[in-house]
């Protein structure tokens, strides 16, 4: 569940805050646009999850199934250089 608050509330109430980020985000208004979102440390490491390498995301089991990378051959090394 996502709640909405303002800063103002923010600032006046952080325990009131830390209750309602418990049970999800809470966005939090300035002049009445979001600007903040507010969570919990487990729902923080729930979205931000363990970071993996690119050697270990390469690694990873399946990862052959993604077929292969094709890069088109570069045609065009240079410019000409303009120098009026």
């Amino acid at each position: 569940m996502t709640t909405t608050i303002t800063s103002r509330e923010f600032d006046q109430d952080l325990d009131h805050a830390k209750k309602l980020a418990q049970e999800g985000p809470v966005i939090i208004t300035d002049q009445g646009t979001p600007a903040h979102v507010f969570v919990s440390i487990e729902e923080y490491l729930r979205l931000t999850g363990p970071r993996k390498s690119i050697i270990e995301l390469l690694a990873m089991e399946g990862a052959e199934d993604c077929g292969e990378l094709e890069i088109p051959p570069r045609t065009n090394f240079y410019r000409p250089v303009d120098l009026s």
